[in-house]
């Protein structure tokens, strides 16, 4: 598995060496991305889609969507293919800019954890103030974010990008891939 760091990258996309495809959702990639970006969505991913003649790297937020984008390239036969090491987390970190519109919904994982700590908290406060038994809810949301954490799979975040307030605003760009 070929790792590029933001800076090997940034010279990549600077020289037009190779094709960035950004795995995330669109409601993320529509709030954020490294300008130039295509987006194809791991949940709609398709190697098809993608020229075979030109270097393709992958990016999504932490590295971990890439990471299994790339796996499905190389098994479909793909042979240039890369990944942002530590996705777009570590090219924002780096410095480099990102296209940004402050109209699209935040982060999915920044919801989750604002309902996980919500639902958190309304449970202990129900549990001291009304009944015992609400700290049942806080148990409840501590064990989905254990299962989201050993799985790698968020329940939460997948019914909240559902959503209509988490769909894009317009549709995100979705530019031809072939070039």
């Amino acid at each position: 598995m070929q790792h590029l760091t933001p800076a090997a990258l940034k010279q990549a996309l600077d020289n037009n060496a190779a094709l960035l495809v950004d795995v995330r959702e669109p409601g993320e990639f529509a709030r954020e991305h490294i300008a130039g970006a295509r987006l194809l969505p791991l949940s709609a991913f398709d190697a098809a889609q993608l020229p075979r003649n030109r270097k393709i790297v992958l990016c999504c937020q932490s590295g971990a969507r890439s990471s299994r984008a790339l796996t499905q390239l190389q098994a479909a036969g793909f042979n240039d293919v890369a990944h942002l090491d530590g996705g777009l987390s570590a090219w924002k970190a780096a410095q480099f800019a990102t296209s940004i519109d402050v109209s699209q919904p935040i982060s999915i994982m920044r919801q989750v954890q604002i309902v996980a700590g919500s639902l958190a908290l309304a449970g202990a406060l129900l549990a001291w103030l009304v009944s015992p038994w609400f700290i049942l809810l806080s148990g409840f949301v501590g064990t989905g974010l254990l299962f989201a954490g050993v799985t790698d799979t968020c329940m939460m975040a997948m019914l909240l990008s559902k959503l209509p307030y988490n769909q894009p605003k317009t549709p995100a760009p979705q530019a031809h891939l072939q070039s």
